[in-house]
C-alpha cells in the first residue's frame, strides 16, 4: 500500500538541494537570503503551473503541459524546487486547475520567477532588514514570502494588478504566517498609502521609469526595475533617488527579462503585409543586418534595448524571411528583405525606422561596443535619458504623470 503524499516533509530535502544548487552558482547568496530560501515552502505558492513539453507543434507553437500534485505528485514537487520559472497564467486568463488542459501557445502573464533571479533581485536592490519595501508584481507570492522571511512582514508591501492572482497569493502567504500589506494596484502608480519606501523592486518590466515610484521613494532610497519595450529589448537599472526627486543609476549586466506591466504591453498592429504595401518600391542597401538585434547573444540582447530607445514605438516581426518594423503611433513602417547576401530596406512614414536603428548601431560601434554597465540612466522633470561617455544620449519614451 502506497504511503500518502506528505509535501511538507518531502519538500525539506528538495529545498536543501535548491539552496546548495544556488550556492554553487554565481548567485549572490548571503546567509540571510540562504536562510530565507531554506525556510519558504515554494510548493505552497505553486499548486498548479505549466511546463513546456516536446517540440513546437505544426503551427510553431509551444505546447504547455499542466502540472499539479493530483496529476503527478513527484514531478510537481520536484519542479517546485527547481531553479525554474513556473508559468501560472496565460493571456490574463485563470486556468481551471481542477481540470487543466494542455495548451498551445499563448503569452505568459503570471509566473513564479526562478528562485535564483528572485534572490538576485533582492541582492541587487541591496535590501536589508532595516528597509521598508514595495514589491511590484506579487505573482504567486513566493518572492514576497522570501522578503517577509528576511524583513518583518510589516515592512513589506506588495501590489498586483490581477485580483485573482493576488487572492491566491494572499491565501498562500497568510497560510504560511506572512502578513505583508497586499493590494490590487497598477504598478506604474506605485502605492501611495504605504509610501515612502526605502526600496522599490519591480517583478515586471516598464517602458520607462514611472514617475510615481520616484515620488514614493525616500531620498537615498533605491529603485530596481527592468526596462523593456516593443522590440523586446531589456535592461535592468538600479536607481538612487536624490533629495530633489531626480534619480540616477547604471544599467546592470546580464540578460534578465520580465513580463511587461500589462498597461505597457505592445498594441496589436494588424497584418504586416498591409503596412508593407504602402512603402516605396525602390529599396536601399542596409548598412547593418537585422541579425545584429535578433541573434541569441548578450550583445544582441543589449542592442535591442538601445535600438528601441531610438524607435520606442516600433515592433518587429519576421514573415517569410522578410523583417517588418511597424510603428502604430506615427504610422511609419520598414521592411528588410535578404537578397544575394545583402539586406534591402524599404521605409515609409514620418519616421525612418531602420535608419534610426542604424544610427544607434553606428554610434555603438564607434564607441567601442560598450556593455550595459557603461550606460547611466538619468531621470528628471525634463525626461529620462540614457548616457554613455562616447555615445549620444538616448531618450526613453514619455511616461504617465504622477
Amino acid at each position: 500500500m502506497a504511503m500518502p503524499a506528505d509535501p511538507e516533509n518531502d519538500a525539506v530535502p528538495l529545498r536543501a538541494a535548491l539552496v546548495n544548487a544556488l550556492a554553487r552558482s554565481d548567485v549572490p547568496l548571503d546567509p540571510a537570503w540562504r536562510a530565507a530560501v531554506e525556510a519558504v515552502p515554494r510548493h505552497r505558492f505553486v499548486p498548479g503551473f505549466y511546463l513546456p513539453v516536446g517540440p513546437r507543434d505544426e503551427k510553431g507553437l509551444t505546447a504547455w503541459e499542466p502540472v499539479t500534485a493530483e496529476l503527478d505528485y513527484g514531478r510537481w514537487l520536484a519542479a517546485a524546487y527547481s531553479d525554474t520559472t513556473l508559468i501560472t497564467q496565460f493571456d490574463g486568463e485563470e486556468p481551471d486547475w481542477q481540470a487543466p488542459l494542455i495548451r498551445h501557445g499563448g503569452a505568459p502573464t503570471s509566473s513564479s520567477t526562478l528562485p535564483s533571479l528572485v534572490v538576485r533581485m533582492w541582492s541587487d536592490a541591496e535590501v536589508t532588514e532595516e528597509h521598508t519595501l514595495l514589491e511590484i508584481g506579487t505573482g504567486t507570492g513566493y518572492s514576497t514570502a522570501l522578503a517577509c522571511e528576511r524583513l518583518d512582514s510589516g515592512d513589506v508591501t506588495s501590489i498586483e494588478v490581477d485580483p485573482r492572482r493576488l487572492e491566491a497569493a494572499a491565501d498562500a502567504l497568510y497560510g504560511c504566517g506572512y502578513t505583508p500589506t497586499l493590494a490590487v494596484a497598477d504598478g506604474q502608480y506605485g502605492y501611495w498609502p504605504e509610501a515612502r519606501f526605502d526600496r522599490v523592486v519591480a517583478a515586471c518590466s516598464f517602458r520607462a521609469v514611472p514617475p510615481a515610484l520616484l515620488a514614493q521613494t525616500r531620498p537615498g532610497g533605491k529603485i530596481l526595475l527592468t526596462l523593456s519595450g516593443w522590440l523586446y529589448g531589456y535592461a535592468r537599472v538600479l536607481l538612487t533617488v536624490a533629495e530633489d526627486g531626480t534619480a540616477e543609476g547604471a544599467l546592470l549586466p546580464g540578460t534578465v527579462s520580465f513580463m511587461a506591466a500589462r498597461t505597457h504591453a505592445a498594441p496589436t498592429f494588424g497584418n504586416p503585409a498591409h503596412w508593407a504595401a504602402g512603402l516605396p518600391d525602390k529599396p536601399r542597401t542596409a548598412r547593418h543586418a537585422p541579425e545584429r538585434l535578433m541573434a541569441a547573444t548578450e550583445e544582441a540582447f543589449h542592442l535591442r534595448f538601445l535600438a528601441q530607445c531610438a524607435v520606442p514605438d516600433a515592433q518587429m516581426v519576421t514573415v517569410d524571411e522578410v523583417v517588418h518594423l511597424v510603428d502604430v503611433v506615427s504610422g511609419s513602417a520598414a521592411t528588410l528583405t535578404p537578397l544575394n547576401g545583402e539586406w534591402h530596406v524599404r521605409e515609409g512614414g514620418p519616421v525612418r525606422l531602420w535608419e534610426r536603428v542604424e544610427s544607434v548601431l553606428d554610434a555603438f560601434d564607434a564607441a567601442g561596443r560598450p556593455g550595459p554597465e557603461a550606460f547611466t540612466l538619468r531621470v528628471c522633470d525634463e525626461g529620462q535619458r540614457l548616457w554613455q561617455a562616447n555615445m549620444p544620449g538616448l531618450l526613453l519614451p514619455s511616461t504617465v504623470p504622477i
